[in-house]
């Protein structure tokens, strides 16, 4: 019902990194997925399951329409071989499949969430936050070439007031995330 509003031009979902149920309802409800991949070994491997699974809903007939969106590298350490190796071994595969924008291992990227921001918010100037802004552009200009359409692209160009980031966890004050019931 949200998508049929045309209320929004993209709806994105986050999931967690595994197939349970919350996964499998995003897959069969969504037009195509955008897979974030570690540039790790054993990424490799989810990601073998995770393009079977898209090809076993379209053939059941749970969302024959789905497509793989596109393929974004994470955590990449342009100082290893191992990071290389993983982006060489996934463009080979999935070839324009795989976005040019490499999300580097950042540890401003690993706080912002234990500070419950978004990374434009908690640093806006990283260079994570620099690398999502591109991955945004990225995905919105690949979006224009295949003739679907995008959001005005100027929103990528406005910035979002930053906060300061707040204080590090103490043993008194352990952290800012809610209690978990």
């Amino acid at each position: 019902p949200v998508a049929a509003t045309d209320r929004y031009d993209y709806i994105l979902v986050d999931c967690p990194p595994s197939l349970g149920i919350l996964t499998m309802n995003a897959l069969t409800a969504a037009q195509s997925i955008l897979i974030p991949l570690q540039c790790e070994y054993y990424a490799l491997e989810g990601l073998s399951v995770i393009t079977r699974l898209v090809q076993q809903l379209r053939d059941t007939g749970a969302n024959p329409a789905l497509q793989i969106e596109g393929i974004v590298m994470t955590m990449y350490d342009m100082r290893t071989n191992l990071s290389q190796q993983v982006v060489q071994e996934v463009v080979s595969h999935f070839g324009d499949k795989v976005y040019e924008t490499l999300i580097p291992r950042s540890v401003r990227l690993s706080e912002a969430p234990s500070y419950g921001k978004p990374i434009i918010q908690y640093d806006k100037h990283c260079t994570g936050a620099a690398a999502y802004r591109q991955l945004a552009r990225e995905f919105l200009n690949r979006r224009k070439l295949a003739g679907k359409e995008t959001a005005p692209e100027e929103d990528l160009k406005e910035e979002v007031p930053a906060e300061q980031p707040a204080a590090p966890a103490t043993p008194e004050q352990p952290s800012q995330l809610p209690p978990v019931d």
